[in-house]
């Protein structure tokens, strides 16, 4: 099939069945973190989620690109694309699809997207595009359900996130992530308090560490799946700097490992950059494995055709 038969729209309401149905059909191929099925179905595009599809002849959706442009992604100034893929395999489709996309990047530095590293053909499409690996991540889960008791030292407590602790957990996660490659754009507290309330996290599933009265470590549990089972995502598991080293994240692990066996969750995942080789390390240990690997994929930006309108 000729890329002169193909043609890109903006996502209307109509066609939003069309774009789930595509995009259960290549997530394995892509980055799975934003299509599950729950996420799809309450998909809607916005400007704060610019989504095209390429049809062919027939009306037929082959590819798409849609991108993630929240308070979060823009205060980093780095938009995080949940698809860019096209079933023609061909350079002039994804171009057709970037140069969409690009309509929607004013402000942004530059677009990210994660493949996994074994889709070798994704991978030189989008070195073809521009783009370049960022950083490298590992995805990890954990099915056993014999979890070992939290230790922590004599003046440490941790209890569940209330309102009000919004800021709280801004200063321990932004403090602990502010070096951490993909992560150093700060979360504000109207962040949290919208992650409290829209589901993205378990009920009671948002934890603070303290010393004492001075909150040092945070952690979230959220619903996620894994091969199609139900699974207790968590992150962030974040310990401050300044007491880093002592222990302290291992029992805050298992602090969130027994909270997803209490809740009946069989499995746990959890993503980790490679650099992050304490992190890794602690999770190995703790009874993760490595199920896959994924590849962070960078394009600058130089805004030479941002417009930030929807067609």
């Amino acid at each position: 099939m000729g890329t002169e038969s193909l043609r890109i729209e903006w996502l209307r309401e109509e066609r939003i069945a069309d774009f789930a149905s595509y995009c259960r059909r290549h997530r394995k191929e892509a980055d799975e973190s934003f299509l599950f099925d729950d996420e799809l179905e309450r998909f809607r595009p916005n400007k704060e989620n610019p989504t095209y599809i390429l049809t062919n002849i027939s009306g037929e959706v082959v590819g798409t690109a849609s991108l993630i442009l929240d308070e979060y992604r823009r205060s980093g100034r780095a938009g995080r694309f949940r698809i860019l893929h096209s079933e023609t395999r061909a350079l002039a489709a994804y171009r057709a699809l970037m140069e969409a996309m690009l309509r929607h990047c004013d402000g942004l530095d530059s677009v990210y997207v994660f493949v996994p590293a074994a889709n070798k053909t994704q991978a030189e499409m989008l070195q073809a595009l521009g783009f370049s690996a960022e950083r490298h991540s590992f995805v990890l889960v954990r099915g056993d359900l014999d979890v070992p008791e939290p230790c922590f030292p004599e003046g440490y407590y941790v209890r569940r996130f209330v309102p009000g602790d919004e800021e709280i957990w801004c200063q321990v996660r932004n403090e602990a992530f502010r070096n951490l490659k993909g992560s150093e754009a700060p979360v504000t507290p109207r962040m949290m308090a919208e992650m409290a309330a829209d589901g993205a996290s378990l009920d009671g599933g948002m934890l603070i560490l303290f010393h004492n009265e001075k909150p040092v470590g945070v952690v979230r549990g959220g619903p996620d799946e894994y091969e199609g089972s139900p699974a207790m995502e968590i992150g962030p598991l974040a310990i401050i700097p300044e007491y880093q080293g002592r222990g302290l994240g291992r029992s805050l692990l298992r602090t969130a490992l027994r909270l997803a066996r209490d809740r009946s969750f069989s499995q746990t995942i959890l993503s980790v950059n490679a650099e992050n080789e304490r992190a890794l390390s602690l999770y190995e240990q703790e009874g993760f494995r490595l199920v896959k690997a994924v590849v962070c994929y960078e394009y600058k930006l130089n805004h030479t055709t941002s417009t930030n309108e929807e067609p």
